[in-house]
C-alpha cells in the first residue's frame, strides 16, 4: 500500500527524485527586485520595499496596519508585550505547536498553560479553554487570575496549525469573558480565511511568518497585523530600537528591540505577494488530488479544512491509524525518496515546558500518534 502512495507522490510531482516536504517558489520579480535593492544600495532595513510589503499584506488579509519583523518569533514575541503580557503572567495555548510559540512566551519571562486542540482544527479549541478557565480561573478587579498558581493570565495564543484556522468566534467569545487578550499565532497561515475573514486579524495582534518553508517566503522574516493603527505605530517604534525620529540625532526614548526586517528580505516578499493568489489555487489543486486519492486508501483518513473555512493548505497532513502505523508510513516513505514527518514533538514533553500546567489534553495526545505530513510544495 505504501509503495502506491509513494508512486503517486512522484507523479503528482513529475519526478523519481527526492520529493522534499514544502520549498519556495520563486515565480515572478524576485531577482528584478533583489537588483534593485542592491543597485540602490538599499538593502537594510530601510527602503522602499519594505513600506510596500506592509501595504500589499495588510490589504491582503484586511488588517488596517501590519508591521515587518525579521521573523516571525520576533513577530509572537513583540505581539505578547504589545498587549501587556509581563514577567511571571500565564499564556493560554496548545502544546500542539512549534517551539516558537512557546519560546516567545518565555523570552518574556511568561509561563504557558497547554489546553487541548479540536479534533476538526488541530488548533486550540475554545470549549477546552472556557472548560479550563471554569475550574481555574477566577475575575478580581476586572483582572483574570489562575486560582492555582496565584499568577495574572493575559492572553490567549491559539496557533492555526498548517494553515487550518481554529475555531475564532468561540475564542474570541471566551477570551472576552474572561478579559483575556487574544493574540493570534497565524505564522502559518497566511491565505487562510475564517468565515470569509483573514487569520490573523480577531485577535488583539496576528503574527505571520515568511520562513523559507512557508507558503511564501522572504528568506527569514515576520508581520504583525492590527486593526488598532495607534498599536501598529507602537510596534513599529519598539522594533526600529525605539528611536525618537530625528534627522540626525539618536535619541532613544525606552527599550527597545532590532526586529527591523531588512529592505532586501522586503523585496523578495513583494515579489512572492504578487504571485500568491497563483500559489494557494496551486496548492489547494494539491490538496484536492490528495483528498480524492486518499479516500481510496484503507486506514488513512486525508485531514481537510474546518467547516466555514478556506485553508491555505500549507501542509498537507493524513492521520494514521496509530502510532506503529504512524512510524511504519514515515520509515517507508523517507527510505524511498518522498519526505515526511510527525507533529512537533508537543511542548509538553520538552524539557522547558514539562511542568506546566495542562488539561487532560487528549486530542493533542490522538493527534501525536496519527498525524504525518506529506510533500505540499507549490506543483511547477
Amino acid at each position: 500500500m505504501y509503495s502506491d502512495i509513494t508512486k503517486f507522490i512522484h507523479n503528482l510531482y513529475g519526478t523519481d527524485d527526492f520529493v522534499p516536504l514544502h520549498v519556495p517558489a520563486f515565480l515572478g520579480n524576485e531577482k528584478k527586485y533583489l537588483n534593485e535593492c542592491i543597485d540602490s544600495t538599499f538593502v537594510s532595513s530601510v527602503g522602499k520595499f519594505v513600506d510596500r510589503f506592509e501595504e500589499m499584506v495588510a490589504v491582503y488579509t484586511g488588517a488596517k496596519k501590519a508591521i515587518v519583523c525579521v521573523n516571525g518569533t520576533n513577530a509572537l514575541h513583540m505581539a505578547m508585550m504589545l498587549v501587556g503580557v509581563e514577567r511571571n503572567d500565564e499564556v493560554l495555548t496548545q502544546a500542539l505547536t512549534f517551539i516558537a510559540t512557546c519560546n516567545a512566551i518565555s523570552y518574556i519571562g511568561a509561563h504557558p498553560v497547554f489546553i487541548d486542540v479540536d479534533r476538526d482544527t488541530i488548533g486550540l479549541s475554545p470549549v477546552a479553554v472556557e472548560k479550563w478557565l471554569l475550574a481555574n480561573a477566577e475575575i478580581k478587579d476586572g483582572t483574570c487570575y489562575n486560582k492555582t498558581t496565584g499568577r495574572r493570565i493575559k492572553a490567549c495564543v491559539p496557533m492555526h496549525t498548517f494553515g487550518h484556522p481554529v475555531h475564532l468566534d468561540e475564542l474570541v467569545v471566551v477570551c472576552a469573558n474572561y478579559n483575556i487578550e487574544l493574540v493570534e499565532d497565524a505564522a502559518e497561515s497566511l491565505g487562510s480565511f475564517y468565515k470569509g475573514k483573514h487569520t490573523g486579524t480577531f485577535g488583539k495582534v496576528g503574527a505571520i511568518s515568511f520562513n523559507g518553508n512557508k507558503t511564501i517566503t522572504t528568506g527569514g522574516g515576520g508581520m504583525l497585523l492590527f486593526n488598532d493603527e495607534e498599536l501598529a505605530k507602537r510596534a513599529k517604534h519598539l522594533t526600529t530600537q525605539a528611536k525618537v525620529p530625528h534627522r540626525w540625532e539618536f535619541v532613544h526614548d525606552q527599550i527597545g528591540y532590532n526586529y527591523r526586517m531588512p529592505n532586501i528580505n522586503a523585496a523578495i516578499g513583494c515579489a512572492q505577494m504578487e504571485n500568491l493568489n497563483e500559489i494557494l489555487a496551486n496548492k489547494r489543486e494539491t490538496a484536492e488530488q490528495y483528498k480524492i486519492f486518499f479516500s481510496g486508501q484503507p486506514d488513512i483518513e486525508f485531514f481537510v479544512e474546518p467547516t466555514d473555512c478556506k485553508s491555505n493548505y500549507w501542509l498537507n497532513i493524513i492521520l494514521l491509524k496509530d502510532k506503529k502505523a504512524q512510524q511504519e508510513f514515515l520509515e517507508y516513505t523517507n527510505d524511498h525518496g518522498v519526505m515526511t514527518r510527525p507533529v512537533w514533538q508537543l511542548m509538553t514533553k520538552l524539557e522547558m515546558f514539562k511542568d506546566c500546567q495542562t488539561d487532560d489534553l487528549k486530542n493533542t495526545l490522538w493527534f501525536e500518534e496519527r498525524v504525518v505530513n506529506i510533500p505540499s510544495s507549490v506543483r511547477l
